[in-house]
């Protein structure tokens, strides 16, 4: 059985704005974690996110501008929960705000560090949502704490 981290926002921004602030690197260092290395904009490239001493690295799987973003983790590249994972951010819009729904899929177990990671998610999603709207995210190292080290 496989599990899944699932979060849907709103934002007032446009669809290209969003797709641009999810593939470029020195955009998704200002949502995610500011050390963001490598490239998000063709589809084959490998994006590398630092946290620390730690990196979770990602291929780029798919790219529909305006429409979709996905990354899949490669094996023995990150963290073992999130080997063969895959992230999902689909663009969609309405007359009042556009939505970004996002998955993050092929998670083996229901763990303690899937709970923590679709919460981290949240926040990095609210720290996207502050990012486009009002210019400034809140990425690792300075993102929201969720609970005591």
């Amino acid at each position: 059985m496989s599990h899944e981290i699932n979060h849907q926002i709103g934002v007032k921004a446009s669809p290209q704005e969003v797709y641009k602030t999810l593939t470029e690197t020195k955009k998704l260092a200002q949502w995610w974690t500011s050390d963001t290395r490598g490239s998000g904009t063709k589809v084959g490239d490998t994006l590398e996110f630092w946290f620390g001493e730690f990196c979770e690295k990602f291929k780029v799987k798919a790219l529909k501008p305006g429409k979709l973003v996905a990354w899949k983790a490669p094996r023995g590249q990150g963290a073992d929960e999130w080997e063969g994972t895959e992230v999902n951010l689909v663009i969609s819009t309405d007359d009042k705000q556009t939505y970004i729904r996002f998955r993050h899929s092929g998670w083996r177990e229901n763990s303690d560090f899937h709970a923590h990671c679709s919460m981290k998610w949240a926040t990095f999603m609210l720290s996207l949502k502050d990012l486009l709207e009002k210019g400034k995210g809140r990425p690792a190292p300075n993102e929201m704490e969720i609970d005591y080290h």
